[in-house]
């Protein structure tokens, strides 16, 4: 019995110190509050699996104001992947009982349950690999998001790093990429296509 307590205790500590190393080696985001990503993880990673396929990838992406941006497409874009993202801290509690759930009776990780904020510490820093080590920094990262930038900021960054097609970043390029007009002239229906293109660009 001693030995079990003694085994429990060494787990629970190094559980502990692990937390704090993951804690300290999160990015820094604050420079995120008045300056825009130079490139994201995700982009990063792109050109690197263009390069091993013999490809060269230029990435498109010009960044663009929140206020240049099309009201349709925010909304859309909303609806498509985080219907509560004014009302949530980073983390929808409501989704993940419904995603657990979901998965749990289906007996696999069919159904996510990540918010706009989780999408942008992803892209921003982290790999795609599903795993629970890589989760767990996304909640961190996003959980310092929601503390040091306001939503509109959040909802910005995104709609500018996200992957809209192969090389295309960003509404702005996706916009003329697919539609050959900017961001700012979306219609409802152009908006909507490309909201329903963020899961499968």
């Amino acid at each position: 019995m001693r030995a079990w307590g003694r085994r429990t205790i060494a787990v629970a500590a190094v559980g502990f110190w692990y937390l704090c190393y993951l804690y300290l080696t999160l990015p820094d985001v604050r420079p995120l509050v008045a300056g825009n990503p130079t490139t994201t993880a995700f982009i990063a990673r792109r050109v690197a699996e263009a390069r091993e396929a013999g490809r060269d990838l230029k990435p498109q992406q010009r960044w663009v104001a929140y206020a240049r941006i099309s009201p349709q497409l925010k909304r859309a874009v909303l609806v498509a992947e985080d219907s509560a993202f004014w009302q949530h801290d980073g983390l929808d509690f409501e989704q993940i009982r419904e995603s657990f759930e979901y998965n749990l009776e289906r007996g696999e990780f069919a159904r996510g349950a990540s918010t706009i904020t989780q999408q942008l510490a992803k892209n921003l820093y982290l790999s795609p690999a599903r795993n629970p080590l890589r989760k767990l920094r996304e909640v961190m990262i996003a959980r310092r998001l929601e503390a040091v930038l306001s939503k509109r900021r959040i909802l910005e960054v995104y709609l500018n790093v996200i992957e809209w097609g192969d090389g295309v970043f960003g509404a702005e390029a996706a916009a003329r990429a697919h539609f050959g007009a900017g961001a700012a002239g979306l219609g409802a229906e152009q908006s909507a296509l490309l909201a329903a293109a963020i899961i499968n660009p």
